[in-house]
C-alpha cells in the first residue's frame, strides 16, 4: 500500500474512521531529518498490512500538526479508534518505527 496524503478534508475518513491503525508522518519540504526518514516510512507502507500510513504536510495542514502537538519534526504518531497511542520524534531506524506499530 503506498502513502496516504493527509489533509484536514481527508482526516476524519481516513485516519478517525479508519478500522486499521494509522502511522502519521508529520513533515515539511525544507526538512532535512524528513528526507532522511520518508523513504523509510515509504518502504513501511508497502510492507504492512496491517496499517495504514499517511503523510501530513505541516505547511499546508498547520491545524492538523497543532491538533497532534507537533513541535519539532519529523514527528511520528500512531492513531489506533481516533487516538494518539504512540509517538515519536526524530528520524528513527525501520525496526525502531515497525516495533512502534506492533
Amino acid at each position: 500500500m503506498k502513502t496516504v496524503k493527509i489533509t484536514s478534508n481527508n482526516f476524519e475518513q481516513e485516519v478517525l474512521n479508519s478500522n486499521k491503525p494509522v502511522l502519521l508522518d508529520f513533515w515539511a519540504a525544507w526538512c532535512g531529518p524528513c528526507k532522511m526518514i520518508s523513504p523509510i516510512v515509504d518502504e513501511i507502507a508497502s510492507e504492512v498490512t496491517d496499517a495504514k500510513v499517511g503523510k501530513v504536510n505541516i505547511d499546508e495542514q498547520p491545524e492538523l500538526a497543532s491538533a497532534f502537538g507537533v513541535m519539532s519534526i519529523p514527528t511520528l504518531a500512531l492513531v489506533k479508534n481516533g487516538k494518539v497511542v504512540n509517538k515519536m520524534v526524530g528520524v528513527r531506524p525501520k525496526d525502531s518505527i515497525l516495533k512502534m506499530l506492533a
